[in-house]
Order: structure tokens, then C-alpha cells, then sequence
């Protein structure tokens, strides 16, 4: 659309524009300095009028060969008598962020035009030659900031022009400064003058926007069009200093463009969805390069004339084009839209005939997800055109989705490279994807897991920041009718439909649209159902207030290969991630859900690790983590953490750690760097008191689908957030016996949250530290077994105590050593009166289905109540002298009860009985004789001896050692270990 017509109301306004519009005439440099005007790109597929497609394909490779018309003729393509083609090279604005950068870009152009070692295309295995000077081209962006700067003038112009006036002149000075830095006077003393003149011709437009109350598209595009101007000729005067064979081309003069959506603007920054309707006029355009090449090209002598090619000194040309902006045929300003360059850059390789394309960004290539939100990606090493296009539209940054379309009728490679890190080879792509029909010749699917090493999908990305609007139940209208007027209603209001769902038995719709215009789409969508609303022929209509984004997988090897729907939607569910809408496109390319974004991120992990694009990851919490349980554990991680990755497939991430006062928790689920002294981690700056509430929503931040808090405390505040945490989809281990042993209703809630939530509760070492009684027991249950009596010692403590009291040794004394051998719990008086016994045995009871509490267990303590009452005060260990004082009273009764034993030839044993068909569970000190398993129990060991209807004439019996910390953090370990080859499991 022209200029003019938005801006009927402002002659003076009128007049300045009209000097800025391009003529065939005016695009002309004058000592290397352009004296055409301003403009700007759209992208290349238009949405203002049409339903936005789910993907970007192709039925099948084209065919037909350019023609000759739509590029540039020899004189241009081969740029004097070059051997090699010309190479593209596009860098963006964090490339242009400074003076340094800008050096980094020149140095590495230069660099790059000299040539590459090659190898001799009929010899791959041959010795590498030089390739001679390259012609090259340079396509750059403002540099970093410069666009939202320029955007800053225009819309405070309508407010207060004094500050629309300071933010025009921070603008250039920082340009300049950039400018002055780079070349000596007599190289920018011209590009200064022509700078300082295009800010005031800024100034004088966005003067008169006042008077229009309003900001024209045009006029947005045609302002912030001069940062890729001035980017350009910063660039060009490195260039021209290092005495290279330069000049720079304004795109206004040569790129000549059909735009479909004019009013269209700049596009939202950063979006990859919507193009603005801009194609390329190839003929007109290439006529342009052409004259360019004949006119600006010799005067600045990188077109080398016929009678001046003896004294050329062979070196390449460099060309530094504008990227972003052109014109239209009629001379209308316009723009490829914000991240348009890219397509600035493959559309002139095209025109030249380039052998490549370079799109040099701050990443080593595609990476197979965004690395800011999914840790473990990495760079992928080669894409279809097809598939870089379906990754761009569903929001992969690194490339503009139309960029790809020069470069596919030309077959160009397009290499995606760091400018950081050039040494790298980055991503290339090129090449299309087989067609459907090309791929079902056979009509046969494979599981993908049948191909072992082959992964099926080449990335994973999303689209934050959209809505879904549903009409609901519109059966009594019909499912055609429906179909036709909802997309007619969102074509009429200039709707991007991102992705469609229809149930045709009612007749129900949902599209997904930007959020930014989700108002618009209903407003639509109730004006065109008016009338069915009012009759409740339609039940309703509804936009979603919560936030959503899109998640999808994408990838050539997805076509005729089962399974890979199923891997998608399993890594999800496990990760708690409730899909809203589910689609996948007709190339089978892809396959998209729509998730609440505060899920986004959780989704994107989760689906990598599930197609084993990365190891994976297990975030731990260690709640107790200064305890002796805590640091045994931390210690077994330590040592353990590179056999886990190396072995296992994958590593855990402790991002939390507690003691019973202060936590300190990785931001947004980080990994903390180290932890191996817990006490110093604690003890820092930014280590906080413990609050459970915010540790719960440090769980909820963490992104991980693979979530476990350990803890270690064996404390009742702790468990009561057990239920909580499951229900966010968090894994629970614990040695403690609060929650497996504490009140029934608390266990019940625990147990229904579990299982409604597909995670895990593992407390193997609450009953026999790192001995595998409750899996035993599981495992006989589960495998149809009938249990029947369970019977044994549970108690490290005890089994010490009775197996070393003798005449010598008194009651007093052996326990003061199962304190200082760390077998006994913090207060001993847990063991000594039968608790900690007790407590075991209610879990193994409600394994098999007994509703019983501790209360309901026959509990013998070995100690009086006025000790078991008593208040101790002081330190743990004055605690433990204070109360081993007292129990020097029981010396004598204990040694006359080992009298009685070993005169009946029996040994005295703290012993657990669970008879299961009376549901009763005691737990006393007893006499056992030589064929009781009991009787040759060792100091440290634990027995649990199973009775079950498989197991009649000898019982199943699990014994071994399971005193002390050492081993219980080894049972926590275990069941880590178990947890984690689940997670690998549920992927492979």
C-alpha cells in the first residue's frame, strides 16, 4: 500500500516521504555513499487473507531448472572471470553488537574470500588444494539494538518530539561512535555527513506523525530500515581501511518485491509465523543487479573492467549488502519483517548464483532444541529444506521460514554457523525430503526402536504465546457448514490459525491462534454465530485465559514409522504435562500438542530425553543433606555420578539441598556446580532458611520431567508434603519411616496420589537399610504368591546388642558401642523400647494389606517408662551419656535374662512376627534354639524370613548386613538407581 494513502492529513508530512521513494534514477552512489532512500522487507507467505498452514511442504522435488531470466547473467555470477561461484555470508545483529564484532566480521570475511583448502571432487580420499579467492557477499542486519532504538523514535515522535529527538540522536552517535573507531577521517568523514543527513530526514517524518495522531506501517518500516543502512556502511569502511576490494550494495536499489500485505508492519520481534505476504520480482530484480554490478560495482572497482583486468591483483571482491529492506515496483518503501535478512541473504544468492549460503549466528548451528530451555541439546549436523522450514514456523529462532525458498529452487546449501566459534562446522541444509508417495511405495511401518541408532526426528520446538478458541457442540448445523464459516470468520478478521481440531459427532472446533489475537478471533468468531448463540443451536464459545504454547517434534525419518505419537505422548504423561491439542501435519513431518506454557519447558525436556536425543537427567533434592544418611549419600553420588552417565545413560542433577535449617536451591532447577562440602554450601550468602513451601516451588520451577526429592530427615513436617509433591509429578525416596509408618488416613492419600500421578515412592531402607525386603515382598505378591507369616529382626541395634551381651559385657556397655558405630537411630531410645522395630513392621504389614497403625502392634520394650518419658537435654551427645547413665539399672535384669537363654542352650533375639490370617504383629525380645533362622544372626545383620504358600518347607529368607549409615544410604541409592533406569527404560 502507498504511503500517501495513509497519510492524507499531513501535506508537509506528504512531501518529506515522497523524496525518500525510490526511482530507478536516484539509486546511485556518490563516493561509495548511497543517495537512495529507505525501505524495509516482508517475509514470504502472506496470512492477512488466508488460513496460516500447520507446516510448509512440498509434495515432491521440483523439477523444472531456474530460468535464466530470474538470476544474473555470467558478467555477475562469475565476477571477472572467477573459477569459483560467488559465497553468501549473513550475519545478524548480536554479530554487529560493537566495534569489535564488526572487526571480527571484517577480519573473518576477509578471511573467507581468500579461499579454503578442498578436496578434488572425483577424489574424496586426494589431497586437499587451495580453492583460489572467493567472490563474496555480506548481508547484515542493524547492528544489535539499533531496530528497537529506531522503534523507540517513532513512537515516542507522537508524544513528545524533544524525546523522540534524544532517542534518534543516541541512535546514531552510538553508530557512529562504532563508525569513527573502525577507519580513519578520510574513509567516514562522508559516511558521517550521509548518516547525520538521514537523521534529520528521520527527524522531519516523525514530526509530522503528530499531526496524523498514528504510526503507518510504512512509516515504521521505512525508519528502522536505516539500521541495516548504516550497519552496511560501518561494515563497508573496516572493509575499505584494510585496503580489501569492497563496495556495499543498498538492497532499495536492487531487490524489488510484490508485497501482499502492505499494512502488515514489522512483524512481532523474534516471530517466525507470520511472513507478510513479500515475493521477489526476479526478473526486474536481477536487471537491477545487473546495472549495479555495471554502474557502483566498476566505480568502486569490484567489477574489474576489460581494460584494467592485467593490473587487478586477483583478490576477491567483497560486497556488503543490505539485508531487510527493499522496494516495491512502485517504488513503495518496504520490509522482509524483523529476522528478515536471512531471506535478504539466500534470495541475492540466488540472483549471484552462489555455491553457499553462511547464516553466522551466536549458536553452533540448529541445535535440536532451544539450549536455554532444554540444557542437554546440541547441534544438529545436517537438515532437509523441509525440515528446517517446519522447525522455523514452529518457532526455531535461528532461521526466517522463508529463507529456505531461494535456496530450493537453486539447490544452494545453507550453512548455519558461530560466529564465536567458526572453527566449528555447524549445521548444513540442503535437499528435499522424500514425498509421501515416494516414502509408502511399499505401504509398509516400521517401529522407529526397530532402527536402532536411527533417530526418527531431527528437533523439538515450540510456539509460546498462543490461545485455542472452541465452539462447542454446533451438531444441529452441520460439521461442513461449521468448518467453512468458523475459518471464514478468522480469514475475515486477519486470524494467523496456527493449528486446527475438529470433532465432526458434534460437530466442535479448535484452532490455535497468537495470543496477541485471541480477542479478535472470538469477537469474530460470536459476530458470525450470532444468531446460533442466541438459540443454543451452538453451546458455546470460549477462549482459554491460560497462557499456551505449542510443542512439536519434527523430522524426515517421522514418515511411516510407528510409535513415534506414542514416544511423544508417554514422555509427556510421565512428565505430568497435560496435552490440550493434538495434530500432526499431512507430510508427516510432524507431530504438534498444545500445552499450558508454564509446561513448555517441562514438555520440550521431556520429549528430547524420550527420543534419546540426550542423556537423561534426574533432578535430586536432598532434604537432610548434613545428617549421616544425607552424607553417606552425597558421598556414594560423588564417587558414582561418571559410571552412572557412562553406564547407566544417565545423570543425576542434585539442585537442592536442606538441612533442618537452611536450604539452598539451584536457580530454576540448575545444577548445583558442587556439593561436596554441604556445611560451606549452607553456610553462604545466598543460602536461605528452610521453608518447605518455597523449596516446594523451586520443584515446581524445575522444568526436568524427572523430578526425586530425597529425604532423609524422618521428620512429620516433611511428610506431610509427600502427597503435595506427587501430585506434582515428583519422585519420593526416604529411609524415614513417617509417612510409610505414621497415620493411615496420611499413608492412604499418599498411596492415591502416587498412583494418579504415575510416580514413585520407594522406602526400601526404611525397613532393612539397603537389604531388598519390601522388593522381595513385592515381588512375591505380585507374582501370585500367598504370603502367610513374616518373621524376623529388623533392628541393627538390637541384632548388635543380643549378639554381643554376654557375662563379660554388660547391657550398658553394648550399647554405648552401637552409638559410637553409628548403628543406633539419633535417640536410641527408639530402638531400646521397640519403636523403630514396631515401625518396620506396620510397613511390611501394610504391603500386605493390613490396615494397622503402630498402636496395633504387641510392642516389648526394653526400657522403663520413666526413661522412655523422660526429658534429655542438651547435645546429642550429652543426650546419649545422659540416658546411658540411666540404663546402667537394666544391666542386671538383661544379664539374667542371657542367663536364662543360654541356659535353655537358646540365644536372646529382638524378634517381628506378622501372622497375616490373624492380621496381629508383635514385635518381642525372645529365646530362639539352634533351628531358628535367628539363632545365628550376626552383629550387624537384619532377617526377614518369608512363609508363603510357595514357600512351605523352607521359608524364603533375605539376611545381610544393615547397620549403620553407610549402608542405609546405599538402599537410597538403590532405589535412585531403580528410578533412573526406569526413566531410561520408559525412552528406549
Amino acid at each position: 500500500m502507498h504511503l500517501h494513502r495513509h497519510i492524507f492529513a499531513a501535506a508537509p508530512f506528504l512531501a518529506t516521504v515522497a523524496a525518500f521513494a525510490p526511482s530507478k534514477h536516484q539509486h546511485r552512489q556518490q563516493n561509495g555513499i548511497s543517495s537512495s532512500p529507505w525501505n524495509k522487507a516482508s517475509f514470504f507467505t502472506s496470512n492477512s487473507n488466508r488460513l496460516q498452514p500447520l507446516s510448509v511442504s512440498f509434495s515432491s522435488p521440483p523439477t523444472k531448472s531456474i530460468p535464466a531470466s530470474e538470476i544474473c547473467p555470467p558478467s555477475v555470477t562469475s565476477p571477472n572471470d572467477s573459477a569459483n561461484a560467488w559465497e553468501v555470508h549473513k550475519f545478524g545483529g548480536a554479530s554487529l553488537a560493537d566495534a569489535g564484532l564488526y572487526r571480527k566480521v571484517g577480519d573473518l570475511l576477509i578471511s573467507e574470500s581468500s579461499g579454503r583448502m578442498v578436496k578434488s571432487s572425483e577424489d574424496e580420499e586426494g589431497e586437499e588444494t587451495p580453492s583460489g579467492p572467493i567472490p563474496t557477499m555480506a548481508v547484515v542486519s542493524a547492528r544489535g539494538g539499533m531496530t528497537d532504538q529506531l522503534v523507540a523514535v517513532v513512537d515516542s515522535a507522537l508524544q513528545d518530539i524533544s524525546a523522540a529527538e534524544i532517542a534518534l540522536d543516541k541512535a546514531l552517535e552510538g553508530q557512529l561512535s562504532i563508525l569513527n573507531e573502525l577507519a580513519p577521517a578520510e574513509i567516514t568523514a562522508e559516511i558521517e555527513e550521509r548518516m547525520r543527513k538521514d537523521a534529520k530526514d528521520i527527524l522531519s517524518v516523525v514530526q509530522s506523525l503528530r499531526m496524523i495522531r498514528s504510526v503507518p506501517p510504512t512509516v515504521m518500516e521505512v525508519v528502522t530500515g536505516f539500521g541495516e543502512i548504516w550497519s552496511a556502511q560501518t561494515l563497508y569502511a573496516y572493509l575499505k581501511h584494510k585496503g580489501v576490494k569492497t563496495a556495499w550494495l543498498d538492497a532499495r536499489d536492487v531487490l524489488v518485491v510484490k508485497s501482499e500485505g502492505a499494512n502488515a508492519g514489522l512483524g512481532d520481534k523474534g516471530s517466525a509465523s507470520s511472513t507478510g505476504g513479500v515475493t521477489p520480482l526476479w526478473v526486474e530484480t536481477a536487471t537491477r543487479m545487473e546495472e549495479w554490478w555495471n554502474s557502483e560495482g566498476l566505480s568502486e572497482g569490484v567489477n574489474i573492467s576489460e581494460e584494467n583486468i592485467e593490473d587487478d591483483d586477483g583478490s576477491a571482491p567483497i560486497v556488503v549488502a543490505t539485508g531487510f529492506v527493499a522496494t516495491t515496483s512502485d517504488g513503495v518503501p518496504t520490509t522482509l519483517k524483523r529476522s528478515g535478512s536471512d531471506y535478504s541473504a539466500t534470495i541475492f544468492a540466488k540472483l549471484v548464483g552462489s555455491a553457499r549460503v553462511t547464516m553466522w549466528k551466536n549458536t553452533d548451528g540448529v541445535y535440536t532444541a532451544d539450549p536455554r530451555r532444554v540444557p542437554e541439546a546440541f547441534s544438529i549436523a545436517s537438515l532437509k529444506y523441509d525440515e528446517a522450514m517446519e522447525l522455523a514456523y514452529f518457532g526455531a529462532q535461528v532461521l526466517h521460514p522463508s529463507a529456505m525458498v531461494p535456496c530450493i529452487d537453486s539447490n544452494i546449501p545453507v550453512y548455519v554457523r558461530n560466529i564465536f566459534n567458526p572453527s566449528f562446522e555447524g549445521t548444513v541444509i540442503q535437499g528435499r525430503c522424500a514425498s509421501l508417495s515416494e516414502v509408502n511405495k511399499d505401504g509398509k511401518a516400521v517401529n522407529w526402536r526397530a532402527n536402532k541408532g536411527e533417530i526418527p526426528i531431527k528437533g523439538i520446538t515450540s510456539v509460546d504465546a498462543v490461545g485455542l478458541l472452541t465452539l462447542e457442540g454446533a451438531s444441529v448445523i452441520g460439521g461442513a457448514e461449521v468448518a467453512e464459516r468458523f475459518m471464514g470468520s478468522m480469514a475475515g478478521a486477519n486470524i494467523d490459525v496456527l493449528m486446527v481440531t475438529q470433532a465432526s459427532s458434534e460437530s466442535s472446533i479448535t484452532v490455535v491462534v497468537p495470543e496477541n489475537q485471541g480477542k479478535a478471533a472470538l469477537a469474530a468468531l460470536e459476530s458470525t454465530f450470532e444468531l446460533e448463540l442466541s438459540r443454543s443451536n451452538v453451546n458455546s464459545i470460549s477462549l482459554t485465559e491460560t497462557p499456551m504454547a505449542i510443542v512439536a517434534i519434527i523430522g524426515e525419518g517421522m514418515a511411516m514409522q510407528s510409535g513415534v505419537s506414542a514416544s511423544f505422548m508417554s514422555a509427556l504423561a510421565k512428565a505430568n504435562v497435560n496435552i490440550r491439542v493434538i495434530a500432526q501435519g499431512s507430510s508427516e513431518r510432524q507431530v504438534a500438542v498444545v500445552v499450558e506454557a508454564s509446561q513448555a519447558s517441562r514438555a520440550l525436556r521431556a520429549a528430547h530425553m524420550a527420543f534419546t536425543l540426550s542423556t537423561t537427567m534426574v533432578s535430586v533434592a536432598i532434604l537432610g543433606g548434613t545428617g549421616k544418611l544425607g552424607s553417606a549419600l552425597i558421598r556414594q553420588l560423588n564417587a558414582q555420578k561418571d559410571d552412572m552417565a557412562k553406564n547407566l545413560n544417565f545423570g543425576v542433577c542434585v539442585n537442592a539441598i536442606a538441612s533442618s535449617t537452611k536450604m539452598f536451591a539451584g536457580r530454576g532447577g540448575q545444577c548445583l556446580v558442587s556439593f561436596n562440602d554441604v556445611e560451606e554450601l549452607l553456610a553462604a550468602d545466598d543460602a536461605e532458611d528452610l521453608d518447605l513451601d518455597l523449596l516446594t516451588e523451586s520443584f515446581d520451577a524445575d522444568v526436568n520431567p524427572h523430578r526425586v526429592v530425597i529425604d532423609c530427615t524422618n521428620n512429620e513436617d516433611v511428610a506431610e508434603y509427600y502427597e503435595k509433591w506427587m501430585s506434582a509429578g515428583v519422585n519420593v525416596i526416604t529411609p524415614g519411616k513417617c509417612a510409610s509408618a505414621g497415620p493411615l488416613d496420611r499413608y492412604r492419600a499418599i498411596q492415591a496420589s502416587q498412583r494418579s500421578n504415575s510416580v514413585e515412592w520407594q522406602c526400601e531402607s526404611s525397613v532393612g537399610s539397603a537389604l531388598p525386603v519390601l522388593t522381595t515382598l513385592r515381588d512375591l505378591i505380585q507374582t501370585g504368591d500367598e504370603v502367610q507369616l513374616l518373621r524376623g529382626c529388623l533392628s541393627g541395634t538390637m541384632a548388635y546388642v543380643f549378639k554381643t551381651l554376654d557375662e563379660d559385657t554388660s547391657f550398658s556397655d553394648v550399647v554405648r558401642a552401637t552409638i559410637d558405630m553409628d548403628f543406633a537411630e539419633n535417640d536410641i531410645r527408639e530402638d531400646l523400647s521397640g519403636m523403630d522395630t514396631a515401625k518396620k513392621t506396620v510397613i511390611l504389614a501394610r504391603e500386605l494389606g493390613l490396615d494397622i497403625s503402630v498402636d496395633d502392634v504387641e510392642v516389648e520394650s526394653l526400657l522403663p517408662d520413666d526413661i522412655i518419658n523422660k526429658e534429655y537435654t542438651g547435645s546429642r551427645e550429652e543426650v546419649h551419656a545422659a540416658i546411658l547413665e540411666d540404663i546402667k539399672a537394666l544391666d542386671g535384669p538383661m544379664l539374667e535374662r542371657y542367663r536364662a537363654a543360654t541356659a535353655e542352650d537358646k540365644a536372646l533375639r529382638y524378634k517381628f512376627v506378622i501372622d497375616v490370617s490373624s492380621g496381629k504383629c508383635k514385635c518381642s525380645l525372645e529365646h530362639v534354639d539352634n533351628t531358628d533362622t535367628l539363632y545365628r544372626l550376626r552383629e550387624n545383620e537384619n532377617l526377614v524370613a518369608f512363609e508363603t504358600k510357595r514357600y512351605t518347607t523352607s521359608p524364603l529368607i533375605v539376611k545381610g548386613a544393615a547397620a549403620g549409615p553407610d549402608l542405609s544410604a546405599s538402599g537410597m541409592f538403590a532405589d535412585l538407581l531403580r528410578l533412573g533406569r526406569a526413566f531410561v527404560g520408559s525412552q528406549s
